[in-house]
């Protein structure tokens, strides 16, 4: 039993872009690891910018100094 997990930033990420994300996820594990989509399990964590990090900082002060 297959379980995918998806972290992404909580920015207007769509309702049809998640269905995407599990549908190829799904895909994607079916293609390569030849397991049955009916027991592939996607979960998709969306995370407040002010919890994601990059280049030492938070992701919100990053964006935030590009406007």
């Amino acid at each position: 039993m297959p379980y995918i997990n998806i972290k992404v930033t909580d920015e207007n990420v769509t309702k049809e872009q998640k269905q995407q994300l599990i549908a190829g996820a799904t895909r994607l594990v079916v293609e390569v690891l030849n397991k049955n989509p009916a027991t592939t399990h996607v979960v998709i964590d969306e995370v407040h910018i002010d919890n994601w990090g990059v280049k030492g900082k938070q992701y919100s002060e990053l964006i935030n100094s590009q406007n």
